[in-house]
């Protein structure tokens, strides 16, 4: 799969974006983006494009992929490129470079796996015709990273995510989505009971859904990323207090997906829910050990919540943070306007 670098932590919020009649619905994390992280040691960062990114540098990453591409064009300068671009949601602008990455390195699951996911986003936001075709691309892709990475947690749960998110007539489905779990099961137990609990939700089964993922919580010892998927199942089954209770629980829970911290906070923020709260998740993800979500998304969405509290100046604070990392992104380009005008 590669270096620890190259690992794509999911901290897998379990809200369903509903998305009407796409061909192709992929499960989205609440705080939109998550795919991306690149979990580093902060006390280590360095210059390198991998830990510009674990930071949320999105613009000084740009600069130093750039600089390296015009030196010597690697395969994995590509795909951080594709990357990059994937944080700042520009799917059209990465996808080149992640086709690029697997032209140099046809044989490297991970960069099959980044493909897939940039596609699906694209998917995501196209008409239905042109999301029906992208589909098969992110099946195709997705297929081919657990072919080539049969170990990967990160790959098995993105493919049982779009066989069960995705139409047959594109490859999708349930069966296939818990023959994948199974498969999953070895290597990450609680992203097995999520999928298999996803697949009971999708089967009307709540009770059955609500099981897997508290099994799911016990076979983590209490990690933060099952408490919040079981928060997630509580946000969509509008059962709001038992979401809070799951929420407390998280944000004192083993931190083995410090991302969590930050799909908690959006929950919170969604549903109107406790801010504080929302605050701290956020404050304990920067003070965490590890990046997992982009910085920069962290510090906007923190804006947000300051926002909904009427203190406008701390939003701003949070939104030129944002900006000084990643100057291109419109919520934070906005979100600064909104508490300076």
């Amino acid at each position: 799969m590669g270096s620890t670098d190259d690992t794509a932590c999911h901290s897998k919020g379990a809200l369903l974006a509903q998305r009407g009649s796409r061909i192709f619905t992929y499960l989205a994390r609440i705080f939109l983006g998550t795919l991306v992280s690149i979990p580093i040691l902060s006390s280590a960062l360095t210059d390198s494009p991998q830990d510009l990114l674990a930071a949320g540098r999105v613009d000084q990453a740009f600069e130093t992929l750039q600089r390296q591409i015009r030196s010597e064009p690697t395969a994995e300068a590509y795909n951080l490129l594709c990357r990059a671009h994937f944080e700042l949601g520009a799917w059209d602008a990465g996808i080149p470079s992640c086709e690029k990455a697997i032209a140099l390195d046809p044989h490297n699951g991970l960069y099959h796996l980044w493909l897939g996911r940039i596609y699906g986003e694209k998917a995501d936001h196209a008409g239905f015709m042109s999301a029906a075709g992208l589909a098969k691309k992110v099946r195709t892709e997705f297929e081919r990273a657990v072919a080539l990475s049969p170990d990967s947690w990160e790959a098995r749960t993105d493919l049982a995510e779009f066989y069960l998110e995705a139409p047959g007539v594109v490859g999708g489905g349930k069966d296939k989505a818990r023959d994948e779990a199974n498969r999953l099961a070895p290597l990450d137990a609680g992203m097995a009971h999520w999928v298999k609990g996803r697949i009971a939700e999708k089967n009307k089964d709540t009770d059955a859904a609500e099981q897997e993922f508290q099994v799911a919580i016990q076979v983590t010892h209490g990690g933060a990323r099952s408490w919040l998927n079981l928060a997630g199942f509580y946000h969509h089954m509008n059962r709001l207090p038992e979401m809070d209770q799951a929420l407390r629980k998280l944000e004192s829970s083993p931190l083995d997906h410090p991302g969590a911290l930050v799909d908690g906070a959006g929950i919170l923020l969604r549903s109107g829910r406790d801010y504080p709260m929302a605050v701290r998740l956020l404050h304990r993800y920067f003070s965490s050990p590890v990046e997992e979500a982009p910085a920069f998304k962290a510090h906007v969405m923190l804006g947000e919540v300051f926002e909904k509290q009427g203190d406008r100046s701390a939003a701003a604070e949070e939104y030129r943070t944002a900006v000084a990392m990643a100057h291109t992104y419109r919520p934070a380009q906005e979100g600064l306007k909104r508490v300076t005008r």
